[in-house]
């Protein structure tokens, strides 16, 4: 019985160290932090714009499209990590394909360029 219960103390020893690791990590901002609020820091901010307007207020497409635009980047490039770990499986043929995937979407983001949606003045 011994023996089951010892190869259970690597489990208890990582579960301790990830606890205190933790709590440090929840505590230490409140024992180093800086304690000088103004009205600035206290402000609440979101997305640049004022909190305090009217929740009804117009806002410009362009945040949406710039948002959009980051999440469809954001996840066709999470698309290459599958492929680079199983790269030696998938042998010319899964390289081809990458790099035709590659340049469909460098194209579009080239075309997002020059048409300036990736501008936000």
């Amino acid at each position: 019985m011994t023996g089951l219960l010892s190869s259970y103390i690597p489990i208890a020893i990582f579960i301790g160290i990830a606890l205190v690791i933790g709590l440090a990590l929840l505590i230490a901002p409140f024992a180093v932090a800086f304690k000088a609020p103004d009205s600035e820091k206290l402000s609440a901010f979101e997305c640049g714009f004022n909190a305090f307007d009217d929740a009804r207020m117009k806002f410009d497409i362009r945040f949406y499209l710039v948002s959009i635009l980051f999440i469809i980047f954001d996840l066709e490039v999470a698309f290459l990590f599958p492929w680079a770990v199983s790269f030696g499986a998938i042998g010319w043929f899964g390289f081809w394909s990458m790099m035709v995937f590659l340049a469909v979407l460098t194209i579009g983001f080239i075309y997002e360029w020059k048409k300036g949606a990736l501008e936000w003045e």
